[in-house]
């Protein structure tokens, strides 16, 4: 078939019907017909030519051109599409190096075989030019809900059509007791567009937290008017969850709003989530108030939060344990979830107990270190003194506020407090040069001989040691591992170390040594309080 005896105008009226039909540009249908034809034209004059086509927008004619470009003498590789400056001149009149010759060539005649070529390059072309407007149309979108059809199931996956394009359900995303037929029609939260070779790949999901915080934005007006805000959302799918919410707006509760009138609003969403069981919660930026609310319906008596490790003990009744862990531990589960901290749970007996148990261990170790009477022993625990270092060097007067101590006895006790203590240091010292500590470890600032004995436990000998060490493997800390948090055991952390001293130790010991220009250091902490400086400024001017 010969390009030139075609009707010319059919090329742009088969473009615009494809690009129709695809819902995309026909300009690009026009291009990856003059790729086509490109091709075409390089079988029958030589791959080695640069053949280049053009197709008018207007009238649809298509014209085939050779490109020649001017290349440096050593640079010329292809002589049929390349020539020097010297062969140029044949051509164009002074010529210069990255000139392009373009003579126009009589149009090919397709064969069967150019003409299936033809046809899928432009097939090709086109699908890709269908997968970039699918990609681009619904990667803004991620984050949002979609409303779609069922096509079918594979595997479990539900496909969905998401009217320009499929969208797959996976089968870890479904409520666990939801089962669809074709053409069934399914809402669903958009959490993730990826563009990968097979096409963008639209990834849907009901089980995330996100599903259920956009599903509450379109029946409550005030959180999609920012009125009231969702702070967090905890669920197990299916069965029941959990959502905590604030109101900037005094005169609007959160939780009545979000409920509605007879729990219209909430019941719009649990009608659509399957009938899961929804706790609405008022957000609190006090922890403890705001993990005694996460435990309802249960009720706490008391509520003890280590910030440092991410803990929280929560004592309840006893009547109240088996409301507050929950069936199968749910309640507590999505309550910790939901504050981001771990939960331990304890009857009031429970913590009485355990109480008990501290208030004995303590008044064993001053019977045993200071010679004392249980009754006396009982006296200074009951003051809250909970370690030979606080009797040692506290005041002397808050131990005279204690029945029966006048300044003699307290002085006693003191003195043997000291005593003990630095008969404990000694021998810790001892052990550690038995150990091999160096004196560099032992002379640096900041160490007591109990600290230094411990590290030479572990193998930290000398101050070079000490300055490789990292803050947590003092200090201790957390690990996030596969979503639980682990606790890191740190080789100070019995002497209540924190992350701070132990970096200011470290960073110490590394100037001492001569790795650490200090002058460098401050110029670095001067550098971040500008930085830091800067970005308040910005976020005030933005405000």
């Amino acid at each position: 078939m010969a390009i030139t005896s075609a009707n010319q105008l059919e090329l742009l009226q088969t473009a615009e019907a494809v690009a129709r039909e695809k819902m995309i540009d026909p300009g690009l249908v026009v291009e990856a017909m003059e790729e086509s034809l490109s091709r075409a034209a390089k079988s029958r004059y030589g791959a080695e030519m640069d053949i280049r086509v053009h197709i008018d927008r207007k009238t649809g004619k298509a014209t085939f051109t050779r490109v020649r470009t001017v290349v440096a003498d050593d640079e010329l590789e292809n002589y049929q599409a390349e020539f020097t400056v010297e062969q140029a001149k044949q051509y164009m009149a002074d010529p210069a190096v990255g000139d392009e010759f373009v003579e126009e060539v009589p149009p090919v005649e397709m064969g069967r075989i150019a003409a299936q070529s033809a046809k899928q390059v432009i097939l090709q072309k086109v699908r890709e030019a269908e997968r970039d407007r699918q990609y681009e149309e619904f990667k803004d979108r991620a984050g949002t809900i979609i409303n779609g059809v069922v096509k079918r199931e594979e595997y479990g996956n539900v496909i969905v059509d998401v009217g320009s394009g499929e969208a797959i359900l996976r089968r870890n995303e479904k409520i666990g007791r939801e089962s669809y037929r074709p053409n069934d029609r399914i809402r669903c939260y958009i959490k993730d567009v990826r563009r990968e070779p097979r096409g963008p790949q639209i990834f849907l999901s009901r089980t995330s937290p996100e599903f259920m915080a956009e599903l509450f934005k379109m029946e409550v007006p005030e959180i999609y008017d920012g009125i009231i805000e969702i702070k967090a959302v905890a669920r197990d799918p299916g069965s029941r969850a959990k959502i905590a919410v604030i109101s900037y707006d005094g005169s609007i509760d959160p939780v009545g709003a979000c409920v509605g009138m007879r729990g219209s609003r909430v019941q719009a969403v649990v009608n659509e989530l399957q009938g899961e069981k929804i706790d609405i919660i008022p957000w609190s930026e006090d922890m403890p108030t705001f993990l005694v609310n996460a435990l309802q319906p249960a009720e706490v008596s008391k509520v003890v939060l280590d910030e440092e490790a991410g803990k929280i003990e929560v004592v309840v009744p006893e009547e109240q344990l088996s409301l507050a862990i929950g069936r199968r531990g749910q309640n507590v589960r999505l309550a910790s979830q939901l504050t981001g901290l771990d939960i331990d749970i304890m009857t009031e007996e429970e913590e009485s107990a355990r109480r008990q148990k501290e208030f004995e261990l303590r008044t064993g170790l001053f019977m045993d270190t200071l010679d004392l009477d249980e009754f006396f022993a009982q006296l200074l625990v009951s003051e809250g003194f909970t370690n030979l270092e606080e009797v040692a060097y506290v005041e002397q007067d808050e131990l005279l506020v204690i029945d029966g101590v006048d300044e003699s006895t307290a002085e006693e006790l003191q003195a043997r407090a000291r005593d003990y203590l630095e008969a404990q240091a000694k021998a810790a010292l001892e052990n550690a040069r038995s150990l091999g500590v160096e004196d560099s470890l032992v002379e640096f600032d900041g160490l007591t001989p109990q600290m230094i004995e411990a590290l030479a436990k572990d193998g930290v000998k000398t101050l070079e040691d000490f300055a490789t060490c990292a803050d947590w493997e003092l200090a201790g800390g957390w690990t996030t591992v596969d979503g639980e948090r682990v606790k890191d055991d740190g080789i100070l952390e019995p002497f209540d170390m924190s992350l701070e001293e132990a970096q200011n130790l470290v960073m110490t010991a590394r100037i001492q040594l001569g790795w650490v220009d200090p002058e460098e250091l401050e110029d670095e902490e001067d550098e971040t309080e500008i930085e830091g400086d800067a970005t308040d400024t910005s976020q005030e001017a933005g405000a």
